[in-house]
């Protein structure tokens, strides 16, 4: 049974570095870590900022957009808790500064980077910025996103860069006692129980685990270049729930699946851990992953 897990925004368990920070992805490169997710925003200059916010303020001492601040600004500021304001003394880490980390490492950790700014643009000039700076990396790298519009520009681009698919935007499964912001899609709840906005959700005519290899299917042709699929683990349990197994499905179409965010301090995902893993889920993302990576062995 092989899996890897995927440290999420560089976390490392009880190391102190800020999330996306320069010193957590060197922490993860020393612990020798299979693969470190990240979040890139577009910086007004030949380089990309390690948030996941298009605010300034959400992240940073800074203020404004994240699009309208310039390299050399972004260096001054200092990280802090999202949507807090507890500061840190490290700064924010530019995509170059990881670039020239991962390529100075003798490890052969993969990078993840969570491109984070998915309204659509008139050009590709964002996405040429992208390529150019991890073209170094090659193979060891992976960009991911909601948007399979700039996934599928990305392909046409750089046919050599592997691309994942987080599916969030168009399926998800949510608990009714969650506080869910209305503004993020999917903006229905489907008669299957799922939020999906897509017309076969309207009307409950097949069997959930067929409406879920139809969806998937039709979500497999809007990226079907992707390796990888990011999707929640909530979902994939609940899948698992009603006889559909989305990685044995994915598997068939030679796709990955990485279940996100599974960390151990969250029961609901301790729970579905083992049971993810041995469905044949192939990543895990998540904030404990040295923790994880014990409990997935301790229950193998």
């Amino acid at each position: 049974m092989h899996y890897q897990i995927v440290h999420h925004m560089a976390a490392l368990d009880a190391a102190h570095n800020a999330p996306n920070s320069l010193n957590a992805v060197e922490a993860c490169l020393a612990a020798n870590a299979a693969a470190i997710e990240v979040d890139i925003m577009p910086l007004a200059g030949e380089d990309f900022l390690l948030v996941h916010d298009d605010v300034l303020e959400s992240e940073t001492t800074g203020q404004g957009r994240v699009s309208e601040c310039t390299p050399e600004t972004a260096k001054k500021l200092q990280l802090k808790q999202r949507g807090g304001s507890v500061v840190s003394d490290q700064v924010p880490a530019l995509l170059t500064e990881v670039v020239a980390a991962m390529l100075g490492a003798p490890a052969r950790t993969r990078l993840q980077l969570d491109y984070k700014a998915i309204n659509p643009t008139v050009d590709d000039e964002w996405l040429r910025r992208v390529i150019r700076i991890v073209e170094p990396l090659g193979d060891r790298v992976i960009v991911s996103s909601y948007a399979d519009w700039h996934l599928r520009r990305l392909r046409r681009l750089a046919s050599w860069l592997d691309i994942g698919f987080d599916i969030g935007l168009y399926l998800e499964w949510r608990d009714p006692a969650w506080q869910v912001d209305a503004r993020k899609p999917p903006f229905h709840l489907g008669s299957y129980g799922y939020y999906d906005d897509h017309v076969l959700a309207r009307q409950r005519l097949l069997p959930n685990a067929a409406y879920l290899a139809e969806r998937c299917e039709i979500l497999l042709r809007q990226v079907p270049e992707a390796s990888t699929w990011y999707v929640s683990h909530h979902l994939i349990a609940r899948g698992l729930d009603e006889g559909f197994n989305m990685a044995a499905w994915l598997r068939q179409n030679d796709v990955k699946l990485d279940a996100w965010t599974m960390d151990v301090d969250k029961p609901i995902a301790v729970a579905n851990a083992p049971r993810l893993r041995d469905a044949g889920v192939d990543l895990f993302t998540s904030n404990t992953p040295l923790a994880l990576g014990q409990l997935l062995q301790a229950q193998a």
